[in-house]
């Protein structure tokens, strides 16, 4: 199992780069969720999958009698998600509103703040 998820979370991460090399802004938010995915992912590995054991001790008892899941990775991953679709939604309504102000989303041609080659050009020769 740790061996298949080691396969995805590498593609995983390979898509996102790829995605986030991109020079479009919406191409570049499906590779952040993509990459978030991959890291909760990863946390899930390395917090070593257990399959049909609890995560906590039983109630009643002061210590755990048998072999018990890490509850601490899938703490991590649920706050990971709980953030990564906050900072998404934020995302999305920025992209949304870059679009209806600039009419585009390659980022290239979001220069807003910055000065124009020309005008920079004129700056320098005055």
């Amino acid at each position: 199992m740790e061996v298949l998820l080691a396969i995805l979370i590498g593609v995983m991460f390979g898509a996102s780069v790829y995605l986030m090399l991109s020079r479009n802004w919406v191409r570049y938010l499906f590779g952040f969720i993509v990459i978030s995915n991959a890291v909760n992912l990863l946390l899930f590995a390395v917090g070593r999958v257990e399959l049909g054991r609890p995560a906590l001790v039983p109630p009643g008892l002061a210590a755990p009698d048998g072999p018990v899941a890490n509850s601490l990775p899938q703490a991590l991953i649920l706050t990971a998600i709980v953030i990564g679709f906050g900072l998404l939604a934020f995302a999305l309504v920025l992209a949304s509103r870059a679009w209806a102000e600039l009419g585009t989303v390659d980022v290239d041609a979001m220069r807003v703040a910055e000065p124009r080659e020309d005008a920079a050009r004129e700056g320098r020769d005055a």
